[in-house]
């Protein structure tokens, strides 16, 4: 039977123009990995540099909620196929925190630096999610009150790093944006668990370190 409902799920996908992997990566999140879902704003097919949301100086394309909103994210196979076999080249949207993981992103060319010394350092990492511009490394669910107390005792915490934590999002792969493709920069791990992922204190103080050393500090996209 699931056989069955794979192939109708890919003619159904191929038909609308979608892509069959989206749907498959999106039920695998929710159903498998137990990571809320949604889809994103999908990018205006006249200029994938523009958004079909509503803000005509949207700046990150398809890349965000919008309708239905971030709190209708779920891990309902039976929403999930409704979604993806209405919308089937909708981004898949990932809401961090609570049951998900956090991300901690940053500008992709020290986030290739980060990585490199953290290989170096023997850190285990997880996942990272990678667009052209910005690489996240998903690492486990954060209160504000622990990131706060983490940043705290820091002298300088770079704008250019970001914090994707309890009620934000992040595009997940195989997603396409306005800005490009939504890759693993790290895969998960095959299987049908949910991948591992490392606390934030593991990480943030050689993102902290790299990013004060490149001299990025400006929030970038």
């Amino acid at each position: 039977m699931r056989e069955i409902l794979g192939r109708r799920r890919r003619r159904l996908s191929r038909r609308k123009g979608g892509r069959p992997e989206l749907i498959n990566a999106a039920l695998t999140y929710a159903t498998e990995w137990r990571w809320p879902v949604l889809p994103g704003a999908v990018a205006d097919p006249q200029g994938r540099s523009r958004c079909g949301c509503p803000d005509p100086e949207c700046r990150t394309p398809g890349a965000h909620p919008f309708d239905p909103g971030l709190l209708a994210a779920t891990t309902d196979a039976r929403m999930v196929r409704w979604w993806w076999t209405n919308r089937p080249t909708a981004p898949i949207i990932l809401a961090t925190g609570g049951a998900a993981p956090c991300a901690v992103s940053l500008p992709a060319l020290p986030a290739a630096h980060a990585l490199a010394a953290l290989d170096r350092r023997g850190t285990r990492l997880g996942p990272v999610v990678a667009s052209a511009g910005r690489w996240a490394i998903l690492v486990r669910p954060y209160s504000m009150e622990q990131l706060g107390e983490l940043l705290y005792a820091k002298d300088f915490v770079p704008g250019s790093l970001r914090f994707h934590g309890d009620g934000g999002y992040l595009p997940v792969p195989p997603s396409e944006t306005g800005q490009g493709a939504i890759r693993w920069e790290r895969a998960p791990l095959p299987g049908s668990a949910a991948p591992w992922v490392p606390d934030v204190e593991a990480v943030v103080d050689t993102l902290v370190e790299v990013l004060t050393r490149t001299g990025v500090s400006a929030p970038e996209l």
